[in-house]
């Protein structure tokens, strides 16, 4: 997964391209034609995950951003980033100073995709059902300091909340926040398979092979009352097994524009080397990738052994050697992007050191080498992540500290085996729901955090978590901030490692492709068009 009435000046404005479109117009789709992108997300339903495109189970970038264009939100963030405006609301705002109550009016004439009336009463449902099914892989911790949905008739909303939330109006943003059918959507129990129905701008129909989605076709929905203008009447996701496969179908012609996720490898070819008919779009990227870990597996419960790692680890190598232009050394959870980052781990541990890393074992009686199974997906992150975990495994290992093995999953497997416990180290990477510091610390920390770990702290969960949410000016919450961050360089439940840019190959053809992709990777399909070939 995948967070305000906050501006954040480091992110207005970063979804201007770098390299502009060459050649097309701003002119919408001609609707002849479906316009077809790639992409790597693998959506799979399993006996661990039957239901992976609910929205109260699905918490990845690749799971949103087919809710994205099919469940419609009260509130959306808007072209280029700021404040969440409406969406599927006419109006929204707190109703008090303390930041606890949020009103909404919806929209008049709301209609589901089917031409059934959206009321107050699907929006109460739809939040209830999220906290009601608090599925352990999903994305409840978005909505769990809501207290009380109440309505007042068809049209009027009312969130109370537990504690004071600055962010809320970025967490309506989120597909969990999406309106859904009571009829479609069993109230306490997941919607199984892949189907997906809302008041979003498209309808949606996957096409199946073996419990594995390969193809989604989105069409313009008819019914659809909202804030979003789409620009064409059909898009087609199409789903590769890898980003070479995705790069070959876009020189053939078969797609219009390749997504997540492209090669390191791809992306430093087409800098060097531009194609004919083919343009590359640069976006800021507010991806980070980080380690994981079991902190009561006897291996890495000693924050010792974990200190140790972040002291030897080289992200300027990871990120040069490995991601060339696409990545950088992350010293935070935070990237540097946000506003409200500190370099915390490199202020604490410095440049690698293997004396210093040693001196921490020793002073702790920890044994070494220290054996364990570093563990990654080998299907998610895209191709670069193999070599990414080689690079770590032979950081460690060369310091004589560490007795490091590598382990690739499929992610359907991955994923549960990591809520369930079963690794001590293991990579992860981050996606906002919400480009706040508050999306890349909260999840986190504390005992319903996104990994499903043990650690907590106190310090975090009960005090300088909840003082950062009373600020409505973010920038006042920047020292909560950097209290947040210094814990985690000092405890490192997580470690980062890295963070991303983001690379869209498309035909020259297509408009709009520097506005479907924002900073946190959620795709826009809306935005997409036939432009001049």
């Amino acid at each position: 997964m995948n967070r305000k009435t906050l501006v954040l000046p480091a992110v207005v404005g970063l979804l201007a391209p770098v390299l502009a479109a060459c050649g097309a117009s701003d002119g919408g789709s001609d609707g002849s034609d479906a316009i077809v992108v790639g992409t790597t997300d693998q959506f799979v339903a399993s006996k661990d995950a039957p239901a992976p495109l609910d929205p109260a189970i699905g918490y990845e970038a690749g799971v949103w951003n087919v809710l994205r264009q099919t469940v419609q939100t009260l509130m959306h963030v808007p072209r280029g980033g700021g404040e969440p405006v409406p969406e599927a609301a006419e109006s929204c705002a707190f109703t008090d100073t303390a930041n606890e109550s949020y009103r909404c009016k919806l929209r008049s004439g709301l209609e589901f995709a089917d031409g059934s009336a959206v009321t107050a009463e699907d929006v109460k449902y739809s939040i209830d059902r999220v906290i009601r099914i608090k599925s352990t892989n999903g994305p409840v911790a978005l909505l769990d300091n809501i207290d009380t949905v109440e309505t007042k008739g068809d049209r009027e909303v009312v969130f109370h909340l537990r504690t004071s939330d600055a962010t809320f109006p970025y967490k309506l943003a989120t597909p969990p926040a999406g309106i859904i059918q009571p009829g479609t959507y069993p109230a306490t129990s997941p919607r199984n398979g892949f189907q997906v129905d809302g008041s979003g701008p498209y309808t949606m129909k996957p096409e199946v092979k073996n419990d594995q989605v390969v193809k989604v076709v989105f069409t313009r929905n008819p019914h659809y009352k909202g804030d979003l203008k789409v620009l064409n009447d059909k898009v087609e996701l199409d789903l590769f097994p890898d980003a070479t496969a995705m790069g070959k179908a876009l020189d053939k012609k078969k797609i219009d524009m390749m997504t997540r996720t492209m090669s390191p490898k791809q992306s430093q070819e087409m800098l060097e080397h531009p194609r004919d008919g083919i343009k590359l779009t640069e976006m800021p990227g507010l991806a980070i990738s980080y380690l994981g870990f079991d902190t009561n597996d006897p291996a890495v419960k000693n924050k010792a052994v974990r200190q140790a790692m972040a002291q030897v680890i080289d992200r300027g190598q990871i990120a040069s050697e490995v991601y060339g232009t696409t990545a950088e050394p992350l010293y935070s959870l935070i990237p540097s992007s946000i506003a409200g980052h500190t370099n915390s781990f490199f202020n604490k541990y410095g440049e690698p050191s293997t004396a210093k890393a040693a001196a921490t074992l020793k002073d702790a009686g920890i044994r070494t080498p220290v054996k364990f199974t570093l563990h990654y997906t080998s299907d998610h992150y895209g191709d670069a992540t193999a070599t990414e975990f080689r690079t770590l495994r032979k950081q460690l290992n060369d310091t004589g500290l560490f007795d490091v093995t590598v382990q690739g999953t499929p992610w359907a497997k991955y994923r549960p085996a990591e809520l369930r416990g079963e690794y001590a180290v293991y990579g992860m990477g981050w996606f906002p729901d919400f480009p706040d510091p508050d999306n890349y610390t909260a999840p986190f920390l504390g005992s319903n955090n996104f990994l499903n770990s043990p650690y907590e702290s106190s310090a975090a969960q009960e005090t300088l978590i909840p003082r950062s949410r009373r600020e409505a000016d973010r920038s006042v919450a920047a020292r909560t901030f950097k209290q947040l961050q210094d814990i985690v360089a000092q405890d490192v439940p997580v470690l980062p490692v890295w963070q991303g840019k983001q690379y869209v190959a498309s035909r020259e053809s297509l408009t709009g492709v520097e506005w479907a992709v924002n900073s946190s990777a959620d795709l826009q399909l809306w935005e997409l068009g036939h432009g001049a070939s």
